[in-house]
């Protein structure tokens, strides 16, 4: 069968199903670990300070969240509140914690109702200038690098860990890695048995699985695995399962040791559930009662991850249960809120409630473009933040051609020039200062009105920090597709916030058009429809073996779709599911590369040409192109600006970037998409990755089909996989029942 789009035409209910390791593979984390962001800064003529670079502005602003959770630890003085009596390892668990506030053991951080953060410093916005990413944010200093080189070079670990591990554990890494060897775990990509392998060659025989120092590391490794895979805390039950899986002799005291440590936290949130009968055995008496008591669950988890929760849940109940500042009149918002559907009812939900979410496709960003509108149009400082520089130019491409027409009361009033209007920007740059408004005399963000595109995207740290950032009175808009992937870092925030029903939900009615948008707007309810597709806008490809996939992907990028379909090649993304395999990121950009840009990779295996994808710090993908190449890095040219990237860093942050899998391809949009779905990708298949993956086209999308009948399969019964969170139960003694 032919795979150009000229004679192949088949319908997708008609073919397989794709398959890959998404949650290993497609998430950003196998390269490094679960944030990252890239900034841009928008041009100002008279910038005279110097403007920090996307990664280093990224770098600043993770830097400054670590410096906050320490500050709010320190801050932290009152017990665990224990609401109810429990049993068995719950009952442990909460007993380890009452010894540690009663002395018995080392002190461990506790909840207390968290202070509000500090507010950062505005950072200088300037004209983008290309800059070199530092290596690290605060480098170890060499001896320490060296005399770590040493101890890893004693226990038959690769030297090359040396700084990773001289970063994660400080000056005196050498005697921390010395003293508990399973500390190697917290360099992202070591396994429990490497680290088993290095401790028996430091210890000898003092070497045990039952080692204490063992237990506590495999269970914040634990910890930060569940992370990578969305989870903001494990329940206790699972937590002592996946111990046992690692070897861990006794869970429940390992569990324990490491909460007498600090290292994790224990937390008991009652169950939206009645009561149940328990019989309850007086210690003293031996008496044996029956009483009443709400089921809890018992949930565990990484401190860094509990205080962004926690701060998120203020910061949102915050808004909820605030007034807005009173800009603009009455009439004003009245009469803007009389544009026709959703438009019109977005405007009044907003110009009502502090935080307001809006849900819908592509074509449903027309909605809060005439919001932004509508809101600078009588005096509101109103900006966008998108995920991802792309998403960025094409929201405030979209900005630009908004009409009149479609916000009544988008007029400038007197004094605002067309620059003073709504703009965008992404949330790394505004976070970190690199883009945006910057910060009012207080450190918030000087403005009135927010809405953040592409909010299932969004994080719980992420999500803190933006809610922190906002000043008294401002408006939150999140606003995104539901059924797109969730966000490469642990947490479900949209999604929680939409199940809540805490706050006023638009949806939008206006539908994605065209054979892609049919198809896609099916597949988000569970549908593999056949469409209609005359001009080829949707192609499916039958292939035999991952071999036939390669060269038809090929075939298709380089001919069939810029001869049939007029989209160029550089136009053109390829999706499939995971990195690794023979149809795989890694293998199918080689054979890209290989007929569209060959050369001898001169330049640590890139070309100058290269089409790459650019990750200034995990999480999210900025796509560009190689320039070139000398002593201080690799150059190359991105959205917003060029980039240099160090030498020792270009293996890790950057990839060819013809092939990407879906989520490094979120928050961004093509002409064209070949989505590659080979045989062995069938059991990474879900839902929101089809959905994702095929909503990325514009105008064409062709689809290179191996896996039989597991694509409908995947899109009628494989929903997302659940994250363990703690946000809903959180936010619901702080806001409304249901709005």
């Amino acid at each position: 069968m032919s795979t150009d789009p000229e004679t192949t035409e088949t319908s997708p209910s008609e073919g397989t199903g794709t398959d890959a390791a998404e949650g290993a593979e497609d998430t950003p984390a196998e390269d490094t670990a679960t944030e990252n962001a890239e900034g841009t800064g928008e041009a100002k003529a008279e910038a005279a300070a110097p403007e920090l670079s996307e990664a280093a502005a990224e770098l600043l602003a993770q830097k400054l969240e670590r410096e906050r959770i320490e500050r709010r630890k320190a801050e932290k003085a009152g017990p665990i509140v224990a609401g109810t009596k429990l049993s068995g390892t719950a009952a442990d668990l909460l007993a380890a914690v009452r010894a540690v506030e009663s002395g018995e053991k080392p002190a461990t951080s506790a909840f207390t109702e968290p202070a509000p953060a500090p507010r950062r410093p505005a950072a200088p916005e300037a004209a983008r200038r290309p800059q070199p990413v530092p290596s690290e944010p605060g480098a170890p200093a060499t001896e320490t690098v060296e005399s770590v080189r040493r101890v890893l070079a004693e226990g038959g670990a690769p030297e090359t860990l040396a700084a990773q591990v001289a970063a994660a554990l400080g000056e005196s890494a050498d005697a921390e890695l010395r003293e508990d060897p399973w500390q190697l775990l917290r360099v992202p990509g070591v396994r429990p048995e490497q680290a088993d392998g290095f401790a028996r060659a430091l210890l000898g025989a003092e070497c045990a699985p039952d080692d204490e120092r063992r237990g506590r590391a495999v269970t914040g490794w634990l910890l930060e695995q569940a992370a990578l895979a969305g989870h903001t805390a494990l329940e206790a039950s699972a937590l002592m399962a996946a111990l046992v899986k690692q070897g861990v002799p006794d869970p429940d005291a390992a569990t324990q040791s490491a909460i007498a440590e600090g290292e994790v936290l224990v937390f008991q949130d009652a169950l939206d559930e009645p009561a149940v009968p328990v019989q309850r055995t007086d210690d003293e008496t031996d008496e044996t009662e029956e009483v009443e008591e709400r089921p809890v669950r018992v949930l565990i988890g990484l401190e860094r991850y509990a205080l962004a929760e926690e701060s998120l849940a203020d910061g949102l109940a915050k808004l909820i249960n605030s007034v807005p500042k009173e800009d603009g009149s009455a009439a004003d918002w009245e009469r803007a809120g009389a544009a026709k559907g959703s438009t019109g009812e977005l405007i009044r939900a907003v110009a009502g409630h502090g935080l307001v979410l809006h849900t819908g496709g592509e074509a449903s960003l027309e909605e809060p473009a005439a919001l932004l509108h509508a809101a600078a149009g009588f005096g509101l400082r109103a900006w966008a933040a998108a995920h991802s520089p792309v998403g960025r130019d094409r929201f405030a491409a979209l900005l630009t051609r908004s009409t009149k027409s479609d916000s009544p009361s988008s007029a400038e009033p007197e004094g605002v020039a067309p620059g003073d209007g709504p703009r965008a920007a992404t949330v790394a740059g505004l976070l970190s200062g690199a883009e945006g408004p910057g910060r009012d005399t207080d450190g918030a963000l000087d403005l009135d009105l927010l809405v953040v595109l592409d909010a299932p995207q969004l994080d719980v740290e992420t999500a803190a920090l933006l809610t922190e950032s906002l000043p008294d009175g401002a408006r939150l808009v999140l606003a995104g597709d539901p059924a797109v992937l969730w966000s490469a870092g642990p947490g479900r925030v949209f999604a929680d916030l939409l199940a809540s029903k805490a706050c006023p939900q638009v949806v939008s009615r206006r539908p994605d058009l065209g054979p892609v948008g049919e198809l896609v707007s099916g597949i988000g309810i569970g549908e593999l429809n056949q469409v209609e597709a005359p001009g080829k806008e949707v192609v499916i490809v039958p292939v035999r073996d991952a071999g036939e996939a390669v060269h038809r992907t090929v075939q298709l990028v380089a001919d069939s779709v810029p001869r049939v379909i007029g989209v160029p090649a550089e136009q053109t993304v390829v999706i499939t599911p995971g990195h690794g395999g023979a149809a795989g990121t890694r293998a199918l950009n080689v054979a890209l590369k290989e007929r569209l840009n060959p050369g001898p990779g001169r330049f640590g295996g890139f070309d100058p040409g290269d089409r790459i994808a650019y990750s200034p710090a995990p999480g999210r993908t900025v796509p560009g192109h190689v320039v070139n190449a000398d002593a201080e890095g690799l150059h190359l040219t991105c959205p917003g600006g060029p980039v240099v990237v160090p030498k020792e860093r270009v293996e890790q942050s950057v990839r060819h970037g013809w092939a990407l899998t879906a989520h490094q391809a979120v928050g961004t949009r093509w002409s064209a998409v070949v989505v590659v779905l080979p045989g062995d990708a069938a059991q990474a298949l879900s839902r929101p990755w089809v959905y994702t993956a095929f909503s990325r086209a514009d105008r064409h999308l062709s689809v290179v089909h191996g896996v039989d009948q597991a694509l409908p399969r995947a899109v009628a019964e494989v929903p997302a996989k659940p994250r363990t969170t703690r946000l809903p139960v959180l936010l619901r003694p702080q806001v409304p029942a249901e709005v």
